[in-house]
């Protein structure tokens, strides 16, 4: 299956970079490009792109709030942000609105083209690490606090099976993983995920895991935890 991906940058040069860096992957066919946010429902729905690769810093219509607006449409494709920081708290506004990752302008080509291939197969590209730093990074802001005591009354009201998926989730364990580690079948462990994605309001693993991260449940990990 070839995955259709959208690009969108304010910058010729990046775009035409991405587009002889990708063009001849295999797998990928870069199907249109945009200059803007404000293009990209317009884009979407006469291209039908399955991933689209997005600029978070543009003049008029930014990455983020054209991540917020896509994604909260049904059957929106899987949106992957560029950015040149590795900690920002534009990342994490947008891995919040539903983006499935993040990679940096200067990734190598092969490490994009494998990112694309992976969230369109549904796995976000967003290890533990990474998002610790991206939380750490924003903790002392003045809507932590508040942030933690929402996530932590949403999270509440899981059953207990749940919550050990959820928080196993936040770890970046795999459906495999996870399967082991709570003695279930993976379809079984597919199932959860589905079900914690359908109660909590989310729309990928990576909201599951920033949420249970934002509820402080991962302050302690435990011994052999994948959390690094």
């Amino acid at each position: 299956m070839t995955i259709r991906l959208l690009l969108v940058d304010d910058d010729p040069l990046v775009r035409a970079g991405l587009t002889l860096m990708l063009g001849g992957a295999r797998g990928i066919e870069i199907v249109g490009e945009g200059s803007d946010g404000g293009e990209v429902p317009d884009l979407v729905a006469r291209l039908a792109p399955d991933v689209v690769l997005m600029d978070i810093r543009m003049p008029r219509v930014d990455g983020l709030t054209a991540t917020e607006r896509l994604r909260a449409r049904p059957g929106a494709p899987e949106v992957i942000v560029l950015t040149t920081f590795h900690a920002d708290e534009h990342v994490l506004r947008a891995l919040r609105a539903g983006a499935a990752g993040f990679v940096l302008k200067d990734t190598a080509p092969a490490e994009i083209a494998d990112a694309v291939l992976r969230v369109a197969a549904g796995d976000p590209v967003l290890s533990p690490a990474v998002t610790r730093r991206l939380m750490s990074h924003v903790a002392g802001a003045p809507e932590a606090r508040p942030r933690r005591d929402t996530a932590a009354a949403r999270l509440a009201g899981l059953a207990d099976r749940e919550r050990e998926v959820a928080v196993a989730v936040g770890r970046g364990a795999s459906n495999a993983e996870i399967a082991d580690r709570l003695y279930m079948s993976v379809p079984t462990v597919k199932t959860y995920v589905s079900r914690l994605l359908a109660k909590l309001g989310l729309n990928n693993r990576v909201q599951i895991a920033l949420l249970v991260h934002d509820a402080g449940l991962l302050d302690h990990d435990p011994p052999g935890s994948t959390g690094e």
